[in-house]
């Protein structure tokens, strides 16, 4: 059996914890977050069934570091969401991807790396510190391509 307990006194900040104490660390730390999308598409240059039109739901898994802030954060999910909404989702949700993506066989090789680029643009003008360390492209649950930093850059 599982004991609950109730707590009585919720910690009040600069009395039971200090503000300097809200930071635990200076280590670079990653998070992830993890969204899906319903497109359709076709490739070009294909023998087989996915030369025709045909649709996924796709799943997308971000791995973005950097170093914790002052309340020991390295960015807030919901700001990862807010890029993935506004800057990379457009072109992907209920869209004819052969349409709304630079030219390319949007195959899940190409889109990862479009994908990592969007994330990495975003990051760079809007985040300190921040940087895409792998994106994770679900074609189907079995099946994805991913971009590594290591792999995407020279450093």
């Amino acid at each position: 059996m599982y004991g609950f307990t109730i707590v009585e006194n919720l910690q009040k900040i600069d009395q039971d914890i200090k503000r300097q104490e809200l930071k635990y660390h200076q280590k670079r730390v990653m998070v992830s977050k993890e969204f899906s999308f319903d497109a359709a598409h076709h490739l070009h240059c294909y023998e087989g069934k996915c030369k025709n039109l045909h649709g996924h739901t796709y799943k997308v898994i971000f791995g973005i570091s950097g170093f914790v802030d002052d309340i020991g954060l390295v960015i807030d999910f919901g700001e990862i969401k807010k890029i993935w909404k506004e800057q990379i989702e457009i072109h992907l949700d209920h869209r004819y991807l052969n349409d709304t993506l630079p030219n390319m066989n949007t195959t899940a090789e190409n889109m990862v790396v479009w994908i990592y680029e969007k994330m990495e643009e975003s990051l760079e003008s809007d985040q300190k510190d921040c940087r895409v360390e792998f994106v994770k492209l679900y074609e189907t649950p079995t099946s994805f391509a991913e971009a590594r930093r290591e792999w995407m850059t020279h450093e």
